[in-house]
């Protein structure tokens, strides 16, 4: 018992050191060991319908973070001082009679054709009946990208057991990240946009503040 407490500590303490940092010490860089055992967590992470509808672009050129910084006004700091920078993109076609469908149904789940014909009537209820995601373009971009935040979540509080600090970032102008992206060619017309971005290193200074949330009883309510 003991032994499960200590980790349940380790964890929260973890959540306690995690915070939004806006500027990352520049001589501090984090190794490849760590940054790949962050982006696994992301791989790894839950998505509905098991769709993985996500691209992970880690942005380290100077010069492209230079330009990100003319489309991101809330990431300027984070720009110039983060030792990984990360844009997560989520697909903006992820129906389930989608070519990106049936790649992750037969090469990424393995399912026989049998299977996926049979569970495509499920898969189209569930996204035009229960989710109303064909009532417009961007109601299945806003779907896939809520399967991001599950992946973000999930670096930031694995980088944050690991000592690394972290910023979720969506002070963007995702018309312009987008075009910025497509002229530099790293996605083409219409499949991928970018859904949030992420910033990794190591603090400057320790918060000014302590970390403040609404108490447990008010944000929580069991009907039994």
């Amino acid at each position: 018992m003991s032994e499960k407490n200590d980790k349940k500590q380790e964890i929260l303490d973890a959540f306690y050191f995690r915070h939004a940092t806006k500027e990352f010490d520049i001589s501090k860089k984090i190794n490849e060991e760590d940054f790949e055992f962050i982006l696994e967590t992301a791989r790894l992470s839950p998505s509905s319908i098991g769709y993985e509808p996500w691209r992970f672009i880690i942005i380290q050129n100077p010069e492209l973070r230079e330009k990100l910084k003319d489309v991101a006004s809330g990431a300027a700091r984070q720009l110039d001082t983060a030792s990984h920078f990360v844009l997560i993109l989520a697909h903006t076609e992820a129906r389930y009679d989608s070519e990106y469908a049936t790649y992750i149904n037969k090469h990424i789940k393995g399912l026989p054709e049998e299977t996926i014909e049979e569970l495509a009537p499920r898969y189209k209820a569930f996204q035009q009946d229960n989710q109303n995601l064909f009532e417009s373009e961007r109601s299945l971009f806003d779907w896939a990208s809520k399967q991001t935040y599950i992946a973000l979540g999930n670096m930031m509080s694995t980088a944050a057991q690991i000592g690394i600090d972290s910023c979720p970032i969506e002070g963007f102008h995702a018309e312009k990240v987008n075009e910025l992206l497509k002229n530099e060619d790293i996605i083409a017309e219409g499949s991928w946009k970018v859904s949030v971005m992420v910033a990794f290193g190591y603090r400057t200074a320790e918060p000014a503040r302590e970390k403040t949330r609404q108490r447990l009883s008010d944000i929580v309510h069991w009907e039994n």
